[in-house]
């Protein structure tokens, strides 16, 4: 760290870095580390501007704080079991660490998680430069629905932000590496971070997480990580808040502590309440779907292309697919857009006419979508290297939660809408 002491403390002694560390602490556990000597007593708060200003006077380089909101910070004591913690927590966010020892890449995953999360309907998303050549992107909690499952969200931590992370990272993987590999070939980025080339590969592949890291095992409860506009003691930069339109325009000099510019929120309080729904519903099937030990009767997840490449007419859809496209009378309209999609997909149906047709099955629900909105989720699902299923049929935030489940004698014996075209399918080249 090359920045003197009178140098650190003239930056916290700025009234607008206090009111945005404060801001940003409200209902958090603070952590202070001192420079060398590491962390302050645990747990910490800041409640005024001129705990900022002693903290610094007294040797603080930094300040970090707790992905959960606490009813009090200062109440929580080291050992307590899951049932305190969980009464004590009011609430969490999800950051998305992303680390990486290159900029550029760095800038690369955090627009594609960027564009994903936007994909699942959020619109209030934080961004972050973390300090040292890495971003943070931060879902505020009030995004979330306050039960999944009919469990309290704010009881599902540290398994929320996990999820979600391993989810993301499942779903920009493939993109990831493609755009990495426009900008340098194996060979040079195995150079450029001190690695044998064999050791950035999978299964003959290039992984792109060999050389960025998503960190999806440390989220832990008290997880600490660095404040807004707080200094990174590695770099001597600031982890600076930014505008999600300035992120390919970003500069490292935009983070010196004379150049900091406060005034935007990493965690806007402005936040929808349940527009990250959508997001948090899918990472959790995902998850099921992926984590299952062993099944009596495991699913079988085709494409209907093994079968057949001609599209499948409507007449072989299954009831809830056949209720859906008569249009959704209730919430459930950009879950409609997810389920056709994917499952249109599944039907060997062209991107074309699969636009064509959800457009025209917009017009049928109580109040359509924007077609933009269609539009942008239809070309994100395009540009998946491989197609996936629509959520399973015991997904009850989905097919009975939109009103559409009406089983026949034929559901019974599938697990997924693209199960049963595919059975009545071979039942008829059978008859």
């Amino acid at each position: 760290m090359s920045l003197s002491k009178k140098e650190i403390l003239n930056y916290y002694s700025r009234k607008d870095v206090q009111k945005e560390l404060l801001f940003a602490a409200k209902n958090r556990e603070v952590g202070i580390r001192y420079g060398e000597n590491g962390f302050g007593k645990r747990p910490d708060m800041l409640q005024f501007g001129g705990d900022i200003l002693d903290a610094a006077k007294s040797g603080a380089t930094s300040f970090h704080l707790s992905e959960e909101h606490w009813k009090d910070p200062l109440a929580i004591k080291t050992g307590m079991n899951k049932k305190q913690l969980d009464e004590l927590r009011i609430g969490f966010d999800v950051i998305i660490d992303i680390d990486s020892k290159f900029l550029e890449y760095s800038k690369i995953t955090a627009e594609l998680i960027l564009e994903t999360l936007k994909f699942y309907g959020l619109q209030n998303i934080g961004l972050k430069f973390s300090g040292n050549r890495s971003f943070h992107i931060g879902i505020p909690f009030k995004a979330f629905p306050k039960k999944v499952n009919n469990i309290q969200t704010n009881s599902l931590f540290p398994e929320t932000p996990r999820i979600i992370a391993s989810y993301i990272k499942e779903q920009i993987g493939e993109r990831l590496t493609a755009e990495i590999l426009k900008l340098s070939n194996i060979r040079e980025i195995a150079k450029s971070v001190g690695k044998e080339e064999r050791e950035l590969l999978e299964n003959n592949l290039f992984n792109p997480y060999s050389i960025i890291e998503i960190d999806t095992i440390l989220i832990s409860s008290r997880h600490l990580y660095r404040a807004p506009y707080s200094l990174n003691e590695k770099s001597d930069l600031m982890s600076t808040p930014i505008k999600i339109s300035q992120l390919k325009d970003f500069k490292l000099s935009q983070a010196k502590s004379e150049n900091v510019i406060t005034g935007i929120k990493f965690l806007d309080e402005d936040a929808k309440e349940g527009e990250a729904t959508e997001l948090i519903i899918q990472a959790f099937d995902w998850y099921s779907k992926n984590n299952k030990r062993e099944e009596k009767n495991p699913i079988i997840t085709p494409n209907i292309a093994n079968v057949s490449k001609i599209p499948v007419k409507e007449d072989y859809f299954p009831p809830c697919i056949k209720l859906l496209v008569n249009g959704v009378q209730k919430d459930g309209r950009k879950r409609g857009v997810f389920i056709l999609t994917n499952f249109l997909f599944n039907m060997n149906w062209d991107i074309k006419k699969i636009e064509e047709f959800i457009l025209e099955w917009n017009k049928k629900n109580y109040e359509p979508l924007r077609e933009g909105y269609i539009k942008s989720q239809i070309n994100w699902f395009s540009r998946q290297k491989q197609s996936k299923m629509p959520p399973n049929c015991d997904n009850e935030a989905y097919y009975k939660d939109i009103g559409i489940c009406q089983p026949d004698n034929l559901c019974k014996l599938i697990k997924n809408p693209v199960n049963y075209s595919l059975r009545k399918i071979k039942f008829k080249k059978v008859n």
